[in-house]
C-alpha cells in the first residue's frame, strides 16, 4: 500500500444528513477554523457517497496530501475548482479523485472494475491529460477500500434524518 511522510494536521469530517434529502459537510481543522458546504438536490443525494469514498481511498491508501488533507492544511472546499485559488492540486490530491471518479462511475454502473481496469484506465486518462499515474492499484487496494467504503455507505444510509456521521482523518494510521 502507498504511504506518504508528509504530515497533514487533524480534521473532523461531519456530514449531516438533512430530512429535505440535502446534506451538509463540514470539516473542522485542529486549529478549530471550519470550512462547509450544503449540497442540495441531487448533489445532496451524490456528494455524502463521492465524500465518503474519498475517506475510503485516502485512509486505505494513506494519501495525505488529497482532498481531506488538503482541508486539514487550510484549503477551503471552494478552493477545489475554477479559478483555483490555490494553484493546481498537488499529485495524491489527483490520483484520489482519479480513483473516487472511476469507483463513482462503477457504482453508477453496477459494474466491478479490477485493479488491471483501474490502472488501465489510469494510464489512458493520463496520456490525454499529460503526465503519468502516480501509482498502480491492486486487486488487494481495491477489495480494502471497496470494504472501507461499503461500511461506510451502510453507516449512512442507516443514518437517520437530522442525524451526522463524523470522521477522524487521517484515521489511525501514522
Amino acid at each position: 500500500m502507498p504511504t506518504n511522510s508528509a504530515e497533514a494536521p487533524g480534521l473532523t469530517i461531519s456530514i449531516k444528513k438533512k430530512a429535505d434529502g440535502s446534506a451538509a459537510l463540514s470539516c473542522r481543522r485542529a486549529d478549530g477554523s471550519v470550512t462547509w458546504q450544503r449540497q442540495d438536490g441531487r448533489q445532496g443525494r451524490f456528494f455524502p457517497l463521492h465524500d465518503l469514498t474519498h475517506y475510503a481511498v485516502e485512509t486505505v491508501l494513506r494519501l495525505d496530501r488529497a482532498f481531506y488533507g488538503l482541508l486539514a492544511a487550510g484549503w477551503n472546499l471552494t478552493d477545489f475548482g475554477n479559478p483555483w485559488p490555490r494553484g493546481p492540486m498537488p499529485p495524491d490530491a489527483g490520483t484520489a479523485e482519479l480513483i473516487v471518479g472511476f469507483l463513482d462511475t462503477e457504482r453508477a454502473s453496477g459494474a466491478v472494475w479490477t485493479a488491471q481496469d483501474f490502472n488501465a484506465k489510469a494510464i489512458a486518462y493520463y496520456q490525454v491529460k499529460g503526465g503519468a499515474p502516480s501509482l498502480e492499484l491492486t486487486d488487494a487496494d481495491l477489495t480494502c477500500i471497496r470494504a472501507v467504503r461499503r461500511s461506510l455507505f451502510d453507516r449512512w444510509d442507516a443514518l437517520p434524518a437530522g442525524a451526522t456521521i463524523e470522521l477522524s482523518f487521517p484515521a489511525d494510521w501514522r
